[in-house]
């Protein structure tokens, strides 16, 4: 039977591009981070003289072959103790012949109707949420600002107390900011693993199908034929079996969905959910039950 020795090896380039595409792309005021609070100070770099605190070793020149420094530095002769000869090894049937197959992994993503899904609803949750911090942001430098200008009627009590409450009102924002970060980088790995899991178990029927019994990457080969790609094929079989996958709603904790123990799959979802986003919410009982 063929195996697939290293799963994380093949879909690596699915998660990392993945990741990549729903990190939020905004910065905050006075920072390149997310939630860098304006009177935060920003992390220092290394300063020159630590970073040169080490230099590397001078080079010195190799001492004439002839001087006795020199006879000083060559290698000991060390003892030898006997080792057993080890035993021959009894004849076994060679391995099968190699028939290879080629793979574009991020070539069956760009292909895959359950990726676009993600890309296209959990896309829209990160632009929300860049849209929100920013609106926020522009409060906050608002408050700051009447503030400044209302410091010279105001006692120092009351400007401290002012002070206080907007960096409360900061920090409990960014908290929230975080949270919502934080749900949608789940969500976007409860979707992709779906896809993951299916990619490995399709490229398996694939190859069989075609009697391979290796399948490397395209990226890592040099020369190839036609016959050996399956990346076209591969997408077309996972696009039939998956067209789409199960994504958390967009107020949902994925955590706490899981620890429910109510985690819905993708059969249990709408058939048009690949055109219309996440699952939809259970529809209500009928008036008179309960």
């Amino acid at each position: 039977m063929m195996r697939f020795s290293s799963k994380a090896a093949l879909l690596g380039a699915v998660c990392l591009s993945f990741s990549a595409a729903l990190m939020p792309a905004a910065q905050a005021e006075g920072g390149n981070g997310w939630f860098v609070p304006k009177t935060q100070p920003a992390a220092q770099a290394p300063h020159p003289a630590a970073r040169n605190a080490a230099p590397a070793p001078v080079a010195l020149p190799a001492p004439a072959a002839d001087s006795q420094e020199a006879a000083d530095q060559a290698p000991p002769v060390l003892p030898l103790p006997p080792i057993p000869s080890a035993p021959e090894v009894a004849k076994e049937a060679p391995p099968p012949t190699t028939i290879i197959g080629v793979i574009s992994v991020s070539g069956v993503m760009r292909q895959t109707s359950a990726a676009m899904q993600v890309e296209r609803v959990l896309g829209a949750r990160r632009d929300a949420l860049a849209q929100d911090l920013q609106r926020e942001q522009a409060g906050w430098r608002d408050e700051q600002q009447t503030l400044q200008a209302q410091a010279k009627s105001l006692t120092s009590d009351q400007i401290q107390t002012r002070e206080r409450s907007l960096q409360a009102k900061v920090m409990k924002a960014q908290r929230d900011f975080r949270n919502r970060n934080r749900i949608i980088q789940e969500a976007a790995q409860v979707s992709l693993g779906q896809i993951e899991r299916e990619l490995v178990q399709v490229i398996q029927k694939v190859a069989a199908a075609h009697g391979m019994n290796l399948v490397l990457h395209s990226e890592q080969v040099a020369l190839h034929v036609d016959g050996q790609d399956i990346t076209n094929e591969v997408a077309a079989n996972l696009n039939k079996v998956l067209p789409n996958v199960f994504i958390p709603e967009a107020n949902v904790d994925p955590e706490e969905l899981a620890k429910s123990g109510k985690m819905p799959t993708t059969a249990d979802g709408d058939p048009q959910m690949a055109a219309s986003g996440p699952a939809p919410a259970a529809p209500a009982a009928p008036a008179g039950k309960k």
